[in-house]
């Protein structure tokens, strides 16, 4: 018996080396970046179509994030100033996803939403402006440096926050 596992024992080390040089076994793989808005302009369509109407993207307003598997979810503030003001109350930004992520919590698929954050709130609409969902935005009195919109990592692995201003909310991918 001791004799066969000698033999063995070399065939168990080289097959564990392979395994340690092969993608994904390792280390983890990553989680995913933030994407800034010169990177996400360049993704972004330069006007929108939501509950009826086409609105400008302010792609200098934008940002995104590059999830480790490739997948995106882009954001950008909208000129939404042909919109009603019942709308433009709750429309500000317009969110790409092209994977399911979760927010705050909340499943959202593949898609594109209008979105915006009002009273404390951070709601997301269909694209016929019909509310899916409204979860509590946490506001970041730390926030260095705030602008109108922009995604940040967060404080653990495959976390980011999406900003306006000093509010936000975090944003995860289900399979991370």
């Amino acid at each position: 018996m001791l004799v066969r596992l000698r033999t063995l024992a070399p065939a168990v080390l080289i097959v564990a080396a392979l395994l340690a040089k092969a993608p994904g076994w390792s280390q983890p793989p990553s989680t995913g970046t933030v994407l800034n808005a010169a990177e996400a302009a360049r993704l972004l369509p330069a006007s929108v179509f939501f509950s009826g109407q086409s609105a400008p993207v302010q792609a200098r307003n934008s940002g995104g994030i590059k999830f480790g598997d490739g997948m995106l979810v882009l954001a950008a503030l909208i000129d939404t100033s042909g919109y009603s003001s019942a709308v433009q109350q709750k429309y500000q930004s317009y969110l790409i996803t092209e994977t399911a992520i979760q927010i705050n919590g909340h499943l959202l698929p593949p898609g594109a939403y209008g979105a915006g954050f009002v009273a404390g709130k951070f709601g997301v609409m269909d694209i016929g402006g019909h509310d899916i969902f409204s979860v509590e935005a946490t506001h970041d009195a730390e926030l260095k440096r705030p602008t109108p919109l922009q995604f940040i990592a967060g404080s653990s692995a495959g976390e980011f926050r999406l900003y306006q201003g000093r509010d936000y909310v975090v944003m995860t991918a289900p399979h991370q």
